[in-house]
C-alpha cells in the first residue's frame, strides 16, 4: 500500500485526502475537512490562511497517526489567481484578499487604458475577469499597497502554503497561468503584460511545471505532525487543473466540464487557442498537466445555488443539496432564465432577490416558490453550457458527441441531466473527486509509480464508478435555448 496525501482547498471548504493505491486502484478516504469562510475587514475580504495551514497541519498529523510510513508524498492544490505576498526574509505582508474583494472595482477599464483587453489576450490567452492576478495587482499599485511596496516574492495560494510546508518559494505554472500574466505559448511570465501595467518585476519569481519535488518537509512541520521527510509534490496546483488530470478522457480534444463553485468548460489541447474569434469568445489558455493546454470558459457554476442555500439557511430554513434539487425538479419547467454570469449575481448575498429582480427587469415571469428559483438557476447553467459547447465547436473546428464531467457538482443529478439535454450529447460524469484524484496521479508520476498521465487516467477508469446520461425531451431545450438567447440578448440591449 502506498498513500499519497491531496491537500484539496476551495473557496468554501478544504480537506486532508488520502489516495491509497493498492491493487491496481486508488481509493480515497477524507482525513480531515474543515472550513474556509472568507472574512470581511474594514480593509476588504481576506482570506484565513494561517488557520488554514493551521488545519492542514492537523490534516496532516491525523493521516501521520493513520497511515504511518505507507505515506509516500504530498501536494497542494486550490483555487486560482489569489496570491500572498513576502519581503525579503519570506514573511508574509498582510493576508491574503479573496478574489471576489470590491477593490477590482473599475480596475479592469483603467488596465485597458494601458494595454488593450485585445493585446493583453495576445500575450497572455486570458480574457479579463474581475478575478484575475492582474487586475487585483493594478488595484494593489493604484491603492500604493506598502505591501505591494515591500513585497521581494508574489506566491499564489497553493504556493505560499507549500513554501511553508517544505520552505521553498516557487510558482507552479497551472495556478500561474490563471492571472493573466504568464504567456501560455512561452511558458513563462508575460513581462510586456507586466511591463505597461508597471508592475515591480522583482516579484516574480522562478515557475516550476507540475510534478516538481520542491523538497521535504521543513523540520518544524515534521514535529508538528509526526511525518518523517515526506516530499511535497507541486502538483496540477491550480484546482481545476487537477481536476482534468483526473477526468478520464480518451484522446486528444476532448471536450471536459469541471463542476463546482465555478464551473468550467474546455479542451485539452497541445497549443493554445489565440486569435480574433478566441479573443472574442472569451476563450482563456490555462496550463495544464502533461504539457498540455486547457482552453477553457469559466461559467458562475453552483455558486448560485448555494448563495440561494445561504440565503435560505440565514432566512430560517437550512435545506439540504438534497432536498433543494428535488424543489427544484418538481417545479415547472423552462418559465424563466437569467445570465450565472450577469454581473449583478457576482457578490455574495440576497440570491433569491436578484433572481427574482433579473426576471422582472427582463419582462419574464417572476419566480414565487423556491423550487421556481432554483429550476430557474439549474436550467439556466445548463443552457449557458450550451452557449459555451457552440462557441468551442466554433473554435476548434470539431464535433463533439460527449461532455466529460467531474467534480462535486456532477451529484447534482437534476443538474447533469439538463447538461445532456441541452447540450445535445452525451454526459459522462465521474469521478466526484476529480481534483483529488487529479493530484494524485501528479504526484504518483513524479515519484515514478505511474509512468505518465494515460496511465493515471487508465488508473482512475479502473477505479471509480461513472454515471451516464444522454439527451431527453430534446425539442423542449431547442426552444428553451431559442428564448435564453433571446433573454440574454434583451438584458444586454
Amino acid at each position: 500500500m502506498n498513500v499519497f496525501l491531496s491537500i484539496d482547498l476551495g473557496a468554501g471548504s478544504g480537506r486532508v485526502i488520502a489516495g491509497i493505491h493498492r491493487d491496481g486502484k486508488i481509493s480515497l478516504e477524507e482525513v480531515h475537512r474543515f472550513d474556509n469562510p472568507g472574512t470581511d475587514l474594514p480593509g476588504g475580504s481576506y482570506w484565513n490562511i494561517i488557520g488554514l495551514f493551521r488545519d492542514i497541519q492537523t490534516g496532516l498529523q491525523l493521516a501521520a497517526e493513520k497511515y504511518g510510513d505507507a505515506i509516500v508524498s504530498m501536494a497542494v492544490d486550490t483555487w486560482g489567481c489569489d496570491f500572498g505576498l513576502l519581503d525579503q526574509h519570506g514573511r508574509l505582508l498582510g493576508m491574503p484578499h479573496q478574489y471576489r474583494d470590491p477593490r477590482h472595482e473599475g480596475v479592469p477599464e483603467k488596465m485597458h487604458c494601458l494595454m488593450s483587453e485585445a493585446e493583453i489576450h495576445r500575450h497572455t490567452g486570458i480574457a479579463t475577469n474581475f478575478y484575475n492576478t492582474s487586475v487585483h495587482l493594478l488595484a494593489e499599485k493604484r491603492n500604493e499597497s506598502p505591501a505591494l511596496a515591500s513585497a521581494s516574492t508574489l506566491l499564489f495560494v497553493p504556493d505560499l502554503l507549500s513554501y511553508w510546508l517544505c520552505g521553498r518559494k516557487a510558482v507552479e505554472r497551472t495556478v500561474a497561468s490563471t492571472s493573466q500574466l504568464l504567456n501560455p505559448s512561452t511558458r513563462d511570465w508575460a513581462w510586456e503584460v507586466i511591463d505597461a501595467l508597471g508592475l515591480p518585476r522583482n516579484i516574480f519569481g522562478e515557475l516550476v511545471d507540475p510534478g516538481t519535488v520542491l523538497g521535504p518537509l521543513r523540520d518544524e512541520v515534521r514535529k508538528q505532525t509526526g511525518l518523517g521527510e515526506i516530499p511535497v509534490i507541486a502538483s496540477a496546483s491550480h484546482d481545476t487543473a487537477s481536476a482534468v488530470a483526473g477526468i478520464p478522457m480518451t484522446g486528444p480534444n476532448q471536450l471536459w466540464l469541471s463542476s463546482g463553485t465555478w464551473s468550467i468548460m474546455g479542451l485539452e489541447t497541445p497549443d493554445p487557442i489565440l486569435g480574433d474569434e478566441a479573443f472574442e469568445a472569451r476563450c482563456c489558455n490555462e496550463l495544464g498537466a502533461n504539457q498540455t493546454i486547457r482552453a477553457l470558459r469559466n461559467i458562475s457554476g453552483l455558486w448560485i445555488i448555494q448563495e440561494c442555500k445561504r440565503q435560505w439557511a440565514l432566512d430560517g430554513e437550512d435545506l439540504s443539496y438534497a432536498e433543494l434539487a428535488d424543489l427544484a425538479m418538481e417545479a415547472p419547467a423552462h418559465t424563466a432564465f437569467i445570465d450565472p454570469d450577469d454581473a449583478v449575481f457576482a457578490a455574495p448575498g440576497g440570491m433569491p432577490d436578484k433572481i427574482r429582480d433579473y426576471c422582472a427587469r427582463t419582462g419574464q415571469l417572476v419566480p414565487d416558490t423556491k423550487g421556481a428559483i432554483l429550476r430557474i438557476a439549474t436550467e439556466s447553467l445548463a443552457l449557458k453550457y450550451s452557449v459555451v459547447f457552440d462557441g468551442f465547436t466554433s473554435l476548434s473546428g470539431k464535433t463533439f458527441d460527449r461532455l466529460h464531467a467531474g467534480g462535486g457538482g456532477i451529484q447534482n443529478q437534476f443538474l447533469a441531466q439538463a447538461t445532456a439535454s441541452a447540450l445535445g450529447i452525451d454526459v459522462t460524469a465521474g469521478p466526484v473527486e476529480a481534483t483529488s484524484c487529479g493530484n494524485i496521479i501528479v504526484q504518483m508520476i513524479a515519484t515514478k509509480h505511474i509512468p505518465d498521465l494515460v496511465a493515471g487516467r487508465q488508473l482512475i477508469r479502473d477505479s471509480f464508478d461513472f454515471q451516464q446520461y444522454s439527451p431527453q425531451d430534446r425539442s423542449s431545450w431547442v426552444a428553451a435555448r431559442e428564448r435564453y438567447d433571446a433573454v440574454l440578448k434583451g438584458a444586454t440591449s
